[in-house]
């Protein structure tokens, strides 16, 4: 019986009582190709009580060559040794004509074998779906990214009469195109929205509240992880992954940074739910 990818990431989230997504980005100059994988291996063994995804991002090991692809095959194998529980989500943010996406589907899920993607929807659905056609397989899609200049087209004004503005912004017209399309998929299209974009988050959420987050731009490029959590996480005290990168494996204890942030995550959790409890008493 193949199950659906929102219940597998329901149950990763679970498993360590975590929304910790480790981004496994390993710089070049600070970390040699032919030490890729074994460096990766020792960061997934020091923090994998505490997580609930790793996200390797596919261009730092591109950029090693052979050695690079290599070292990404064994870093995904050593998730699923060290951390079965964890989802795997490559970063490829591909996006291309249909018979192009299929083959980046087949790579990242036949050969490497991860459990989800990222994917930029620019092409349209028929560039995404490949990426949604496997129940069990998921796709976050680029939506609000955590980058400086991403407002030069994602904050751009869209007409929409259903909005009482009579306009939304581009990202929340993808927001809206991510859940359709998720509901016509088993539930296994999310969106990346970035910590840098709090207030955009949370409108996100808002206009969203069932659709899985993940959220880039803690740590290294500073976002707000209590804002964050806050704004994103849904009814149920999950909905959202937090990713954060440089700031775990470069740190001098791996483990401790990725135990600070399960817990600090945990701690806006529990206030969330807490406030949530308190105005449904309020209104009854």
């Amino acid at each position: 019986m193949v199950v659906d990818f929102r219940t597998r990431l329901r149950e990763a989230m679970e498993a360590k009582d975590s929304l910790l997504c480790v981004g496994l980005d390993p710089q070049p100059g600070l970390t040699p190709p032919s030490k890729i994988a074994d460096f990766n291996r020792r960061v997934i063994e020091a923090t994998a009580e505490y997580v609930a995804a790793y996200k390797p991002q596919s261009a730092f090991y591109e950029a090693a060559g052979d050695l690079g692809w290599r070292a990404l095959k064994e870093t995904i194998d050593s998730i699923k040794d060290l951390a079965p529980h964890a989802l795997v989500i490559l970063d490829v943010k591909r996006g291309d004509v249909p018979n192009t996406a299929k083959a980046c589907a087949r790579m990242a899920f036949k050969h490497f074998e991860a459990d989800a993607a990222t994917v930029n929807p620019y092409m349209g659905p028929d560039g995404v779906e490949p990426f949604l056609d496997q129940p069990d397989k998921g796709a976050f899609l680029l939506c609000r990214t955590s980058n400086p200049q991403s407002d030069a087209l994602q904050g751009l004004r869209v007409q929409d009469e259903s909005d009482e503005r009579g306009w939304r912004y581009l990202y929340e017209v993808v927001a809206l195109q991510i859940d359709a399309w998720g509901a016509a998929h088993s539930g296994n299209a999310g969106a990346v929205v970035g910590a840098t974009y709090p207030g955009e988050l949370e409108r996100v959420r808002k206009l969203c509240p069932t659709l899985p987050l993940l959220v880039p731009g803690i740590g290294a490029q500073g976002g707000d992880l209590e804002k964050s959590v806050s704004a994103a996480v849904d009814g149920d005290g999950f909905g959202l992954l937090i990713n954060s990168s440089r700031s775990v494996i470069y740190s001098e204890d791996p483990g401790a940074e990725a135990e600070r942030l399960q817990r600090e995550i945990n701690v806006v959790r529990a206030k969330v739910r807490g406030k949530k409890a308190h105005a449904f008493v309020a209104a009854s």
